[in-house]
């Protein structure tokens, strides 16, 4: 049987070879910065394990998922290999590999982030995946390297020549993170690469960090996760979580009340609430909106001069029913209109 890949050289996947003028560092050294995740147990996470393990299972598990990873450094490196050991590692039909297993490169240029090019999975990828990037020449470079979507990340080791220099990132125009809570979407899928969720278009448009806590089928707004939450240092706190409700009893018992755990702990803190992105929706997710409606609403009423809100129809008008793979999961097209519409209003608030 005949592969693509065969007869064009395009889709071939890049093996690395140990080059001789390489030297590997490990990404934890304190010559790289890592955003949106840490190191703790044996595996990159994205909240403490222990605090995890208190809200569910489900995200006690996903909480290992790198979403929102980032690696960044500045190199005059004339090419940048990454070595990677994965642990579970998302496969689905729906999902390209390169978004929920890769990793993707990006350089900034007159201070705008450039995607550069993918480390790409194997088809019939192990527990590894390894990749070399070239670049034309030796100047200096601001590399940011963001982690996969939907695979759990043990270990990582960078690649560059012997003789590069290595230098500390520019800081993040905002450096206090903006925090995203909420389902499968907000984790990222089915975004084609680890760049192109909507919260790494914003971060890339706004100039500014993020934690992604995104926990695919498992975002019902615990008291525990709101507890966790309430106690982050945040810029922003946007939250939607709507698409895991189990039915309209449960959001409208949950959904108020993690809104003001959160505010009640943070009285000035800039709070976005969304709706499911979705443009045509049946009669149960109309109930739903109206819902989530009543806590911004209420909210409003009550005096509070720091709540937002954003309904699917605006986060999808720039694609209508066009932007996702399911009627659900966005495609890029779906999570470029989310960042549009959110982005403007993250924009004004920061």
């Amino acid at each position: 049987m005949s592969r693509i890949s065969d007869i064009d050289k395009n889709f071939k996947v890049k093996i690395v070879s140990d080059r001789e003028d390489a030297v590997y560092l490990d990404a934890n050294n304190p010559v790289f910065e890592i955003n949106g995740i840490f190191y703790e147990d044996g595996k990159y996470r994205r909240m403490p394990k222990a605090v995890a393990n208190g809200v569910s299972w489900g995200v006690s598990w996903l909480s290992g998922h790198t979403a929102g990873g980032r690696l960044r450094f500045k190199t005059d490196s004339q090419f940048v290999i990454l070595k990677a050991t994965l642990g579970d590692i998302g496969k689905m039909p729906h999902f390209a590999l390169t978004g929920s297993a890769g990793f993707d490169l990006y350089e900034k240029t007159d201070d705008k982030q450039k995607y550069v090019a993918s480390f790409v999975p194997a088809f019939d990828i192990g527990e590894t995946i390894s990749g070399i990037i070239n670049f034309e020449d030796s100047k200096m470079r601001e590399i940011t390297i963001n982690f996969p979507l939907y695979s759990e990340v043990l270990e990582v080791y960078i690649g560059l020549q012997e003789t590069a220099e290595i230098l500390p990132p520019t800081p993040y125009k905002y450096k206090k993170p903006i925090v995203f809570y909420g389902s499968s979407i907000t984790q990222g899928g089915c975004a084609s690469r680890a760049g192109t969720s909507y919260e790494g278009f914003i971060s890339r448009r706004l100039d500014t960090d993020y934690i992604n806590l995104g926990f695919s089928g498992n975002a019902k707004g615990e008291d525990a996760i709101a507890e966790y939450i309430k106690n982050l240092d945040m810029s922003i706190f946007v939250y939607d979580y709507d698409h895991n409700a189990p039915d309209t009893e449960h959001l409208k018992n949950t959904h108020e009340k993690m809104f003001e755990t959160i505010r009640e702990a943070n009285p000035t803190l800039p709070i976005v609430i969304m709706s499911r992105p979705k443009f045509v929706l049946t009669d149960d997710e109309e109930r739903r909106l109206e819902i989530i409606r009543q806590t911004y609403n209420n909210a409003i009423k009550s005096g509070d001069e720091n709540v937002y809100f954003l309904t699917g129809r605006e986060l999808m008008a720039l694609c209508e029913n066009e932007g996702t793979v399911d009627n659900c999961h966005p495609t890029d097209l779906g999570f470029a209109s989310i960042a549009a519409a959110l982005g403007d209003l993250l924009k004004k608030l920061l």
